[in-house]
């Protein structure tokens, strides 16, 4: 685990309206569990063996495929990485915004949303997520999956529990960690949490390329 210090503060704009969610993106979450049972089979692939790739019980993704359970943010990721796919993809949501930039913001079980900054499979993803306020009073649950996470806070507090680590990171702020970590979000305060989050496969990490130092006579 490496933590970084504070950086300048920002202030965003506001994305979408009502956490973006409405009738469509309800819509999207029920339409999840058929297009996740489709992209298994067409692997051929066993629920015990989608199971070990993503640490996601047999049961829970027997529910998630019989539409019985909406997905969770800490349920979309692995899967997404599994099946080969990019999150949008996944769940097949609305466009939103420009549509030359054509984001797609997309609703989890939990109320947490997830805007994927990336257009392609593979690689390192990178991913704007809002998690609402409240989530920082339950029980952490904590998750493992194959990966790297490096991830930065925009506003508000992030709750991060890894392993025996109960942290709780500001705006500015950044943290990078091996998912096969035990580890849980959630947001701290009383507000919502806007973060940053570059994911890559395991032993694939984001680099920040700083500048070269100055010498005295550049001084």
């Amino acid at each position: 685990m490496v933590l970084r210090g504070r950086a300048d503060e920002q202030t965003l704009l506001p994305i979408g309206k009502n956490g973006w969610v409405d009738d469509a993106m309800d819509r999207t979450l029920d339409a999840v569990g058929p297009r996740l049972k489709r992209l298994r089979l067409q692997r051929d692939v066993t629920l015990a063996g989608l199971a070990k790739e993503t640490g996601i019980s047999v049961s829970t993704l027997s529910r998630l495929e019989a539409g019985l359970r909406r997905p969770t943010l800490e349920q979309l990721l692995p899967l997404a990485r599994a099946h080969g796919v990019t999150l949008d993809e996944l769940v097949d949501a609305p466009p939103t915004g420009d549509p030359r930039v054509n984001l797609r913001p997309i609703p989890c079980g939990d109320g947490s949303v997830v805007l994927p900054l990336t257009r392609r499979p593979g690689g390192i993803q990178a991913y704007k997520f809002v998690i609402p306020a409240g989530s920082d009073a339950a029980e952490p649950r904590l998750r493992t999956h194959e990966g790297y996470d490096w991830v930065y806070v925009l506003n508000g507090e992030l709750r991060l529990v890894l392993g025996e680590h109960d942290l709780t990171l500001r705006p500015g702020e950044a943290a990078e960690f091996d998912t096969r970590t035990p580890h849980w979000f959630g947001a701290g305060g009383a507000g919502p949490v806007e973060f940053l989050s570059l994911i890559g496969r395991q032993g694939e990490r984001a680099h920040v390329r700083a500048a070269p130092r100055r010498g005295p006579a550049e001084a």
